[in-house]
C-alpha cells in the first residue's frame, strides 16, 4: 500500500468502534515463522501466505463471515 502498511492500517481500523468486529485477513508473501503472530498482534483476525489455493481463501472467508453473522 502506498501510504501505510497493513499492520498500521489494521491498528487504525481497530480504533474505530464500529469497525472493531470487521474481519481483517492478511494476504502476505512473507513466509517467515513469526509472520502469523505479527499479523494477529497487529489486530488482524487471520493470515494466509502466498501462494495459496482458491479453497484456502474460500474456507477462511466462510469461517470469518460466519462468525460475524452470529
Amino acid at each position: 500500500m502506498p501510504e501505510m502498511n497493513g499492520y498500521d492500517a489494521t491498528k487504525i481500523i481497530r480504533t474505530i468502534e464500529k469497525l472493531q468486529r470487521v474481519p481483517i485477513i492478511a494476504l502476505t508473501a512473507t513466509a517467515v515463522k513469526d509472520e502469523r503472530e505479527r499479523c494477529l498482534s497487529a489486530g488482524m483476525n487471520d493470515c494466509v501466505t502466498k501462494p495459496f489455493v482458491k479453497d484456502t481463501i474460500v474456507n477462511i472467508l466462510n469461517e470469518w463471515l460466519f462468525i460475524q453473522s452470529e
